[in-house]
């Protein structure tokens, strides 16, 4: 071999943490800017919750808290959550399950409908289901008739929290599962197993952290949604308002110290996500990661 030819492979090939790492100054920059923004818009308003929540005392907090229509407004915001999120949660495997494992006509027009909430606003998904299901929707005439309510009722509320939740889990177990591919479960259906022994045995172990973090959000959005919510509820106090809801009615109210009370326990249910989020990462770190690598 010629000189010539051994030369570039003699040259000082750069290294690719200079490549790669910027300098100090640059990095202590991003990072500032970082935690600069992440203080101003995260956690200064998350803070101020809490401080305006506890302003008038303990005992007013516990107080508003504990008020009828608070009351109803959590345990109706828990019921739409424990509806919702199964639902989502058996929509997500099915629809990932069929994007990832088959080829049919109309796949990626599915794969696109799943994000449709993501890019239709909230308000005009609640109006959607005002119009069908409204005393002059299109439906309208016939529920009232057979004395079904729909709109103004629970099962308004929780078609819409349906519609804006159901991408969560899905759009967490779709990757996942193409990555994964078939020949885990190809290599269980040769050695005998049943369809439902396949998805149970080998397909939920290997998602089960995707689907978990799914669930998660899933229920943290259902719980905190407001526009489609509002639209559909009837704002009727003590019947269809959810925490959100009485949140907004407090708050117009002036009555501040129960607002941000009411708000506190939302701003609480964010944290307590993130917390578990983290704790799960941290406790089944080496687990998740295999299950990525899989």
């Amino acid at each position: 071999m010629s000189d010539i030819a051994i030369a570039p492979l003699l040259a000082p090939q750069p290294s690719p943490e200079a490549v790669t790492t910027e300098r100090l100054p640059v990095r202590l920059g991003l990072i500032g800017i970082c935690v600069a923004f992440i203080g101003l818009f995260v956690l200064s308003p998350l803070l101020t919750v809490f401080v305006e929540a506890f302003r008038s005392g303990v005992m007013h907090y516990f107080t508003s808290i504990s008020d009828p229509d608070a009351l109803a407004a959590i345990r109706l915001t828990v019921l739409v959550a424990a509806i919702a999120v199964p639902t989502n949660l058996v929509f997500g495997l099915a629809a990932s399950w069929a994007i990832a494992k088959f080829e049919f006509k109309g796949k990626s027009l599915l794969n696109t409908l799943i994000d449709l909430p993501f890019s239709v606003s909230p308000v005009i998904s609640g109006l959607i289901y005002v119009l069908l299901f409204g005393a002059q929707g299109y439906l309208g005439p016939f529920l009232e008739r057979h004395n079904i309510e729909i709109v103004f009722a629970l099962p308004g509320i929780v078609l819409a929290t349906i519609f804006v939740t159901f991408p969560f889990i899905a759009r967490e177990l779709v990757p996942l599962m193409e990555e994964q591919g078939t020949q885990d479960e190809e290599a269980a259906l040769s050695l005998g197993a049943s369809g439902w022994q396949t998805f149970r045995k080998v397909t939920l172990p290997n998602i089960r952290w995707a689907l978990l973090y799914g669930v998660i959000l899933c229920n943290a959005r259902a719980m905190g949604e407001f526009g489609a919510v509002s639209v559909v509820s009837g704002h009727i106090r003590g019947q269809t308002n959810t925490m959100p809801l009485h949140v907004e009615i407090l708050y117009n109210e002036y009555n501040f110290a129960a607002a941000f009370a009411v708000a506190s326990l939302l701003a609480l249910l964010a944290l307590v996500t993130l917390v578990v989020k983290i704790l799960l990462e941290w406790r089944y770190a080496d687990q998740i990661a295999a299950a990525r690598r899989h």
